[in-house]
């Protein structure tokens, strides 16, 4: 296999719709910073993190002979004025990005399969086991901030991360991660207001608002969670709302982002949805991941954290809805309208 031209890449990256580009050298990655975030327990009960390690430590175990690390990434953010106050964080308020950036990462392989029809490659969109941000690190994209997002000079922290592994070489390789702007500021840490950032990058999941309102779907909430949750009802933006490096955002002008209509929903119409409504609602965006149980509990531990007296009637009636999940919160959502 000839060594690939990165500029034939970077063509054809921008062709398919990525915003960003970078090479990196398919080496391990030194299995500690994985092994002790896991041991701290910060995964949660994400367990497959642990399962598939190996795999996540090496790229050779995904695509034998791996030889290159191509990373994407896309800028995503979006503040239309309809949507500007709605409880679900940017990046899930239009269409599914799973969806998005595995199109765009098709048509990639797909040119690139024709151009060079030998070669082997591994594609992942943030669902298989690789570690995008540290690949977006070596490949020069940017780096890991202190809220444990990735980034970039250009588009702050706002981007997707997609990757695909080749068994061939490129032309030029990046030197490392860019450099870290973060400097001593301090507002992320301080902002996140259920103490999830534990420094050097890192995120205790168990303590991160994005996780229990989209990973921990089928379980209660720990109540201390919970009375922070106030409109946000899936994921958190807080930590790259208050973040300095977010203050010059870019527009996301490709129509897949803009914000689909569950967008416009506020926190009681979200926790009152009928099965109806979130077929109508839901399917094709991310939220779907939360399930229809969990997103209404998520809304209803909103409501309670805002203490809205005109929720009550709706609580009320949630209250005997036929889920234990909402009906506990629904419960709890009373009580702190009581005090």
């Amino acid at each position: 296999m000839n060594v690939l031209p990165t500029a034939y890449l970077r063509q054809l990256s921008e062709a398919v719709g990525f915003d960003l580009v970078g090479f990196a050298r398919a080496e391990p990655i030194p299995p500690e910073s994985l092994y002790s975030w896991i041991e701290a327990g910060y995964a949660a009960d994400m367990d497959w993190m642990k399962e598939r390690a190996a795999e996540r430590l090496d790229v050779a175990q995904l695509l034998p002979g791996a030889k290159t690390v191509v990373v994407f990434a896309n800028n995503y953010y979006r503040n239309d004025a309809e949507t500007s106050d709605s409880p679900i964080a940017r990046y899930a308020r239009g269409r599914d990005y799973h969806s998005t950036l595995r199109d765009r990462m098709k048509a990639f392989r797909k040119a690139l399969k024709e151009t060079y029809p030998g070669i082997g490659t591994y594609g992942s969109v943030d669902s298989g086991p690789l570690m995008e941000k540290v690949w977006a690190a070596r490949a020069g994209l940017g780096y890991v901030g202190k809220n444990g997002c990735f980034i970039t000079e250009r588009f702050g922290s706002w981007v997707l991360l997609s990757t695909v592994v080749l068994d061939a070489e490129v032309d030029a390789y990046a030197g490392g991660p860019a450099t870290d702007r973060c400097g001593p500021c301090r507002k992320c840490l301080l902002s996140c207001p259920t103490g999830a950032l534990v420094g050097n990058g890192r995120v205790d999941a168990r303590a991160c608002l994005s996780y229990q309102t989209i990973e921990n779907r089928e379980r209660e909430v720990p109540e201390s969670f919970r009375v922070e949750m106030d409109n946000l009802v899936f994921g958190c933006d807080i930590c790259q709302d208050v973040c300095p490096l977010n203050r010059k955002p870019v527009f996301a002008e490709h129509p897949r982002f803009a914000p689909r209509a569950v967008a416009g929903l506020g926190v009681m119409e979200l926790a009152g949805l009928t099965p109806e409504q979130y077929r109508k609602f839901i399917p094709g965006t991310a939220l779907a991941r939360a399930h229809y149980d969990g997103l209404r509990r998520n809304a209803i531990y909103a409501m309670g954290a805002a203490r809205d007296a005109s929720a009550r009637p709706l609580l009320e009636k949630l209250s005997g809805d036929t889920s234990d999940l909402v009906r506990s919160a629904a419960h709890w959502a009373l009580r702190q309208l009581a005090q």
